[in-house]
């Protein structure tokens, strides 16, 4: 995520948001409240909603709906969307990215266990996870994923990754450890794919409800 965060106050008038747009390069900026929670988000167009494409002011005609009462705002409450799109600071990337997709976002703001703001997570941030090395990678599947939550035997288990590809080959116990060992190995920030290619002593497919 990028911090600190750019924000705005909720009396932050146009000119003002205008100006902090401009002055740091960014599309959208979070209002927030006394206690750095967000209620709101003020971007490009809510902003160039005030004009129409030709140059020429909405016309009154408009005054019934919506967009046109919230074009004539004057202040960050005014103008803002409320619907905040925010996120836990401890969710994985993998979750974060499928939330930006799915939704079709192009940023999410991270909050803290208060609700408080204290980041900006853009699609190109998510993006960045993708280049972490691939013996990074490797390293992180093999001590996190096989060692601390699956307890595989390293000697029984190899991992290479190509490109952010990673590749599981091996013997482990459990069957239903074969299938965790792949989905934790999936929310690993970097993890392109994977080609799961473990095997199993143990089928507890039943027991652990697998099919």
């Amino acid at each position: 995520m990028t911090c600190p965060v750019v924000t705005a106050g909720p009396g932050t008038t146009f000119k003002e948001l205008v100006s902090l747009l401009a002055e740091h390069g960014i599309a959208a900026i979070p209002v927030v409240d006394q206690h750095r929670r967000p209620i709101g988000v003020v971007d490009e167009a809510d902003l160039l909603a005030r004009h129409r494409g030709d140059g020429r002011r909405l016309e009154p005609v408009f005054r019934k709906h919506r967009a046109w009462t919230k074009a004539q705002g004057l202040t960050a409450s005014e103008l803002m969307t409320r619907r905040v799109p925010t996120i836990a600071k401890d969710e994985p990337v993998a979750g974060a990215a499928r939330r930006l997709v799915e939704a079709k976002l192009r940023r999410l703001y991270v909050v803290d266990g208060s609700g408080r703001l204290i980041g900006v997570l853009a699609r190109r941030d998510v993006l960045c996870a993708f280049l972490r090395p691939d013996e990074e990678i490797k390293e992180i599947v093999e001590r996190d994923v096989l060692q601390r939550s699956i307890w595989a035997d390293p000697s029984t288990v190899t991992v290479r990754v190509d490109d952010g590809v990673v590749s599981l080959s091996g013997v482990i116990d459990r069957r239903s450890e074969v299938e965790r060992a792949e989905w934790l190995t999936e929310a690993v920030p970097g993890v392109v794919a994977v080609r799961n290619r473990l095997k199993y002593t143990q089928d507890d497919g039943a027991a652990a409800g697998l099919r």
